[in-house]
């Protein structure tokens, strides 16, 4: 129990450190791909309207017209500089009026030939785009500041993209080193900080094994005497009565000792493969018999050597577990169908039954310990609202699971696959 508490414990943590980490990672490579894109832009602009000519309204002290001025309080998205412009890689072509090219201005960039730069452009300006991305160039059209034509200038973005590389590897580096290092301290942790949970699972769980033994021994006795009642005075009401209710609180302990017996010990049930079939067919008769008194005829229908690797007492108990709730809640005249095949690599196993009325809760909610529905699940039925949750336990520690589903006409569903 303790190491199934600390490998939880571990998964829990694990998974909300790989969260936190991703969500910080992501977080600080989104914006530095966002800040870096934006400045790219705004020096392609920059860059393209220099390239586009001066203009008389700007005055001749202004090396780069429309450039922004660093401003206070721009540290995370600081403005591109003069020193920015000068260091940047580029070429531009340029177009007259009639979209013949008239010069192509390699001078920023060693990279690419006047014949490349010349067939990129016109390819991009046969294309009509304003802007967008060629490799790893950024393009933008621009008109001459002159009148005289246009301008397309290709920005190297290179040195940018290597830089955002560098920063995702580095940082999805630290990331993991970071991740192993918590892995490393929660599993260091875990078992001191699930201690105190496990041994008070523990002890609830010890009390639940004994005291259930210990009850089995008053009930037992409480039933002989009825039973030495009723042989010298005769079988009254109260003697039922006594006989029901014993018999009740009985099956209430069963079921409460099998999910204390596979929380304490599941891992060490022995396993073996034998014909779940064969178990089926066997375990239906009592069923049958007790469904027959209420006008109810089991339908069947069982794939032939189907072959599973469980523990068969625990099998033996969940079909039995199903065909009783099963029986108990189907009203007079009504049906019961069992189905088990193969599908696929799974042992599919389904019980449907009518209801005279169904719970007014969510399926999953008939799984809850001490849960009982209205109407038909009541106690006069005779059940007591553990059985299915026993059920579900041993499917979850068959490596399987168990489903309820309700259908039309009153007609409920319990499927397992495992």
């Amino acid at each position: 129990m303790q190491k199934t508490l600390q490998r939880k414990f571990v998964l829990t943590a694990m998974s909300a450190v790989t969260v936190l980490l991703v969500i910080l990672l992501g977080a600080i490579n989104g914006l530095n791909f966002r800040q870096n894109g934006q400045q790219t832009d705004q020096l392609l602009v920059i860059l393209a309207q220099e390239a586009a000519g001066p203009r008389k309204s700007v005055p001749q002290s202004s090396p780069f017209p429309g450039m922004p001025q660093k401003k206070p309080g721009d540290f995370f998205s600081p403005p591109v500089t003069r020193d920015h412009a000068m260091a940047a890689r580029y070429f531009f072509v340029r177009f007259d009026r009639d979209g013949k090219i008239e010069e192509a201005d390699i001078s920023r960039i060693s990279s690419v030939s006047t014949e490349e730069a010349k067939r990129w452009a016109q390819d991009i300006y046969e294309l009509g785009k304003e802007s967008g991305k060629l490799d790893h160039f950024k393009y933008r059209r621009q008109f001459a500041h002159d009148g005289q034509g246009e301008i397309l200038l290709f920005l190297d973005t290179s040195s940018q993209q290597h830089s955002l590389l560098v920063v995702l590897v580095l940082s999805a580096g630290i990331g993991v080193l970071c991740w192993g290092a918590m892995l490393l301290l929660v599993i260091l942790l875990s078992k001191r900080a699930i201690l105190p949970i496990a041994r008070n699972l523990e002890r609830q769980k010890q009390f639940v094994t004994d005291a259930g033994h210990e009850i089995k021994t008053p009930l037992a006795i409480i039933l002989a005497n009825t039973e030495a009642m009723e042989l010298h005075g005769g079988e009254t009401k109260w003697s039922r009565s006594i006989k029901a209710q014993t018999v009740r609180l009985n099956g209430l302990m069963q079921n409460l000792l099998v999910l204390a017996r596979l929380d304490e010990d599941a891992a060490e049930l022995p396993v073996s493969d034998f014909s779940m079939s064969r178990l089926l067919e066997e375990a239906l008769p009592p069923f049958c018999e007790s469904a027959a008194l209420k006008g109810v005829m089991i339908e069947t229908q069982i794939g032939r050597d189907i072959e599973v690797c469980k523990n068969r007492e625990n099998m033996l108990r969940l079909v039995s577990i199903l065909l009783d709730n099963a029986v108990k809640y189907v009203p007079a005249g009504g049906e019961i169908a069992v189905t088990l095949k193969r599908q696929g690599r799974e042992m599919l196993l389904q019980v449907e039954n009518d209801c005279a009325e169904l719970p007014g809760a969510e399926p999953e909610k008939l799984f809850d310990r001490f849960y009982r529905g209205d109407g038909a699940r009541t106690q006069k039925s005779g059940g007591y609202g553990i059985g299915l949750s026993a059920a579900r336990a041993i499917a979850e520690h068959g490596r399987g699971e168990i489903r309820a589903e309700y259908r039309e006409e009153n007609r409920i569903v319990f499927t397992v696959r495992m």
